[in-house]
């Protein structure tokens, strides 16, 4: 399955073109301007909006219209987005903002830019989502591809300059042997041919209750992964989630399962000796020993074994994904040592955004902790938050838009200290009360947006810190 092939990934013939078609893209961020810029290769008419006025806003407006698009900032012009042929919305935008509201009532519908990137794949198509680890999970799968020899595109909803979105990577010459690509439950809202030849659904968890009206509005537009499955789908599960299945429901394809309980085949597992094993259909053999991934978390197993699962059903063989396991590179804001001072050990986890990424940091530690959470406050149930600190945490240091609510509805017997300044004063106040031998972990249970455009700038000022750069 290498190469470009006679029909886009999905069985169906791709677009070639668009030729004066109108175009309309709502938000100027990364996904809308590379969405743009595939519209306008492809011979289309752009016309892109944004309510920002910011510098990077002006600056990606500027390069646009050098281009040949119409480029509004500031608001969005209705009429002009009614009367285009295709409208395309940035995954910033929330369903019931009121620009989505007004083409709603117009009868107009819309896609997201991952939609419009695979009208134009050539490649065939690895899909990650999850609540969690889906980063983590799309860049080692890229790295076994590569480590086979396969020329790999990477990219999506990835972001943190580990790939572009997924409408550069529809431009790309040549066309890679395999995309991979990260996909948020924003983007597949909007998703109507969107199908993976391989999907991947690393796990379920609460998460954007900020932005979704219940946890079924996210869980169903998880589930548009599977929206146009067919027989020849590949699907690799999380098989210790009940829910998972029950979120493929009845679709159809192969489905391979991964496991941290015990052996579910076919799939691959960890085994009680410690070994990572797969059997695929063809009988069980040991990948290799935990102990020779040099990735830090539990968690960060189940993300191997996917990542391999993903890897050889796309035919990389077992010895490269061996290889390529063994050299597994750490993730930025990931579990990610950043320093050690005064015999502290300090990890940057500030992708941990929900609570089951930071419960999930937690667990797979066994040194005592120091933990940082706090940031903008999603509304979860803290419970699962509280459990995993117990036994593992000696202090949690709140800070932020969060830190109130965080002291107030936290049931945990761990010391809270509540820090009302800034990010450097709330990490001052954890290494202050940091002890050696332990952990100083910045994994926040919260997103950034509070104090930093995003969790890798959040996550880049922890490191500076770590490094004595203050």
């Amino acid at each position: 399955m290498r190469g470009e092939k006679s029909k886009g990934a999905g069985g169906w013939d791709p677009v070639r073109d668009l030729e004066g078609m109108r175009v309309s893209i709502l938000g100027l961020g990364a996904s809308g301007e590379a969405a743009a810029h595939l519209v306008l290769n492809k011979g289309g008419q752009v016309y892109v909006s944004d309510l920002r006025t910011e510098a990077p806003a002006a600056v990606g407006a500027a390069d646009l219209r050098a281009l040949g698009a119409q480029v509004d900032l500031g608001g969005h012009d209705l009429e002009r987005i009614a009367a285009s042929d295709l409208v395309v919305v940035s995954p910033g935008i929330p369903p019931d903002a009121p620009v989505l509201r007004a083409l709603r009532g117009a009868g107009r519908s819309w896609v997201s830019e991952p939609e419009l990137a695979f009208r134009f794949f050539r490649s065939p198509l690895i899909a990650v989502t999850g609540t969690n680890g889906k980063t983590t999970t799309a860049v080692l799968t890229a790295h076994l591809l590569r480590s086979a020899g396969m020329t790999v595109g990477l990219g999506g909803n990835i972001g943190g300059g580990l790939g572009p979105p997924a409408s550069t990577l529809a431009t790309a010459e040549p066309a890679p042997d395999w995309l991979v690509v990260e996909v948020s439950s924003f983007q597949l809202a909007d998703i109507r041919r969107f199908r993976p030849d391989i999907g991947i659904l690393t796990n379920l968890a609460p998460d954007h209750l900020d932005r979704y009206p219940g946890l079924e509005a996210y869980y169903a537009d998880k589930a548009n992964l599977f929206r146009n499955a067919t027989e020849d789908s590949k699907w690799v599960l999380n098989g210790d989630q009940p829910e998972v299945a029950a979120l493929a429901g009845d679709a159809v394809g192969d489905r391979f399962w991964v496991s941290l309980e015990g052996a579910r085949v076919p799939g691959a597992w960890l085994s009680d000796e410690g070994e990572l094993v797969q059997d695929l259909g063809g009988g069980h053999g040991p990948l290799l020993p935990r102990s020779e991934v040099p990735l830090l978390g539990r968690h960060n197993v189940a993300n191997a074994l996917f990542a391999a699962v993903a890897a050889e059903l796309a035919g990389a063989g077992l010895e490269p994904v061996r290889r390529g396991l063994r050299s597994a590179p750490s993730i930025a804001h990931r579990m990610e040592p950043v320093g050690e001072r005064d015999g502290v050990l300090w990890i940057n986890d500030s992708k941990a955004t929900n609570v089951a990424a930071a419960a999930s940091a937690l667990h797979s530690l066994d040194r005592d902790v120091v933990v940082l959470l706090g940031g903008k406050d999603k509304g979860e149930d803290l419970e699962p938050l509280a459990r995993a600190m117990e036994g593992r945490v000696r202090l949690a240091v709140l800070y932020g838009a969060a830190r109130d609510r965080f002291a107030r509805d936290l049931k945990t017997e761990v010391p809270l200290r509540i820090v009302s300044g800034t990010f450097e004063e709330a990490v001052a106040a954890a290494l202050d009360e940091s002890r050696p031998g332990e952990v100083l972990l910045l994994s926040p249970a919260c997103s950034s947006f509070d104090m930093f455009s995003d969790y890798a700038a959040r996550g880049e000022r922890f490191r500076a810190l770590a490094e004595g750069r203050g």
